[in-house]
């Protein structure tokens, strides 16, 4: 097992419509208003695949800094997929779909670990890096909740 590599994927169910929960996720610079633990994205001007760098902060006492390029983006599917870089190295993506009145939105997240300090601790910092992570999935989740109700 590499220990640095990591599988993630949560599940929201949102009571908005698909087309609004899409609208909304695939603005990345926009996940800091809604989003406490994106803590800043700065889109990058120019470059025809990267969006930007992120900046991410759950509870552990530690940012993780990324570069992001599009990968995907298909509102017909209901797919978004990133490509990342710098501290993470992998890809993430959303997939929104229609459940009843309202919209199942999956995150999916593969990801190997670039930082040298997170990298040192991998074996028995593992689990507190997932709980973190669960953390910060829980915190968007009813971040993006929320800001639905309010749009």
């Amino acid at each position: 097992m590499d220990w640095c590599r990591y599988r993630f994927r949560s599940v929201w169910r949102l009571a908005a419509p698909p087309d609004a929960v899409y609208a909304i996720l695939e603005r990345a610079e926009e996940y800091p208003r809604w989003w406490p633990q994106v803590r800043e994205v700065t889109p990058v001007e120019g470059a025809a695949d990267t969006i930007g760098t992120a900046r991410f902060r759950s509870l552990l006492p530690y940012d993780i800094v990324v570069t992001v390029r599009a990968l995907r983006r298909d509102q017909a599917a209901g797919v978004l997929e990133i490509g990342l870089g710098g501290d993470l190295e992998g890809w993430a993506r959303w997939t929104v779909t229609p459940e009843g009145a309202g919209t199942l939105a999956v995150y999916e997240q593969e990801v190997e670990v670039r930082a040298r300090l997170l990298r040192a601790l991998a074996v028995p910092g593992r689990p507190v890096f997932r709980a973190n992570h669960a953390l910060m999935m829980r915190g968007g989740r009813r971040g993006l909740a929320t800001h639905l109700r309010a749009v």
